[in-house]
């Protein structure tokens, strides 16, 4: 099947500031986006910077707004688009730009370090560790998650403050942290992190987290709330809190 010509407007620029550059370019029939980026880098812009690595949507790195809704490029196929539509791609806006399509996502792994890691309970009389399978099943969700970075990005309370990244941790490390604390084997106490630390007082459970998700991780109802819960729970229920002077 021929070619058909499509308008990608791509975002040129860097922290500097810069703007939308439109490029006319073939594509075939199967394309998905980031097929097309690199047919514009190979014929058109060859000093275009884009993050990209397995192309199977598994390692989320080629994350970016198409159209205005985050996306992954290489899992985005170019005939969900009307013929002739002007296609829009823009570097995600929650993290400092390097360079065109590029961002620094530093913060997510310098968040991720203070989490408390995995603390495993003894082991049995006999030298095991036993799990039931409900207990695995529970937390092999979020072992799903490629860090794309695409839930924070529509993370409102740090997208739109950039004040509050010192103080919140966004959803995908919610996401990390309901791992560990539904862990069946952890015994590890990360409540007052979760609180001070993490910020999770600052969700208000829109789920955009969720709805961006491309393994289709259910951040806000499995993670977000059952953490929220625990911390309620510890912190501010008042019946909680009796039993726990009754038994001191």
């Amino acid at each position: 099947m021929a070619a058909t010509d499509v308008t990608m407007r791509v975002w040129r620029g860097d922290a500097a500031g810069g703007e939308f550059k439109e490029y006319r370019v073939p594509a075939q029939e199967g394309m998905v986006v980031l097929d097309v980026v690199h047919t514009i880098q190979a014929t058109q812009a060859p000093d275009l910077a884009v993050r990209w690595n397995c192309k199977a949507g598994k390692c989320g790195s080629c994350s970016a707004e198409i159209n205005g809704k985050p996306r992954l490029m290489c899992m985005t196929r170019m005939n969900t688009f009307q013929p002739g539509e002007p296609i829009t791609i823009a570097p995600v806006k929650t993290f400092p730009l390097i360079k065109d399509l590029v961002t620094d996502v530093s913060f997510n792994y310098e968040k991720a370090k203070a989490i408390p890691p995995l603390k495993l309970k003894p082991k049995e009389a006999d030298g095991t560790r036993r799990m039931f399978q409900e207990d695995v099943d529970r937390v092999q969700e979020f072992h799903k998650c490629i860090e794309c970075f695409l839930c924070q990005n529509v993370c409102h309370v740090i997208r739109d403050h950039e004040e509050n990244k010192q103080w919140f941790a966004g959803p995908r490390l919610f996401v990390r942290l309901a791992s560990l604390e539904m862990h069946p084997l952890d015994i590890a106490d990360r409540s007052e992190f979760i609180k001070d630390h993490a910020g999770l007082g600052f969700c208000n459970i829109t789920k955009c987290c969720t709805e961006v998700c491309p393994e289709n991780i259910h951040i806000t109802d499995n993670a977000i709330i059952p953490l929220k819960e625990r911390v309620v729970d510890e912190y501010f229920d008042p019946v909680m809190w009796l039993l726990r002077k009754l038994k001191k």
